[in-house]
């Protein structure tokens, strides 16, 4: 199956969902290139970044998941094929 490379910008807002949105990433964990995350400490939010390698259909599950998870914003950018 062709895969695509796209990053997940998440914003974390709310730390109760962390153990949640840590878990997704763990099932989709093959798929996963790399991670960054960063405190924001003065506006009490997470940023997260999450390089992924994965087919089409694994991203918009994963991606939607995340954006279904309370306290929690995210969005999906594809690199240009």
């Amino acid at each position: 199956m062709e895969t695509r490379v796209a990053l997940i910008s998440i914003i974390l807002k709310d730390t109760e969902a962390a153990e949640a949105l840590n878990g997704i990433l763990h099932t989709y964990a093959d798929y996963i290139i790399g991670r960054m995350g960063i405190p924001y400490r003065q506006k009490g939010i997470q940023i997260i970044s999450v390089a992924v390698d994965a087919p089409s259909d694994v991203i918009n599950a994963m991606s939607g998941k995340i954006g279904r998870l309370s306290g929690v914003s995210s969005k999906v950018a594809y690199a240009n094929e």
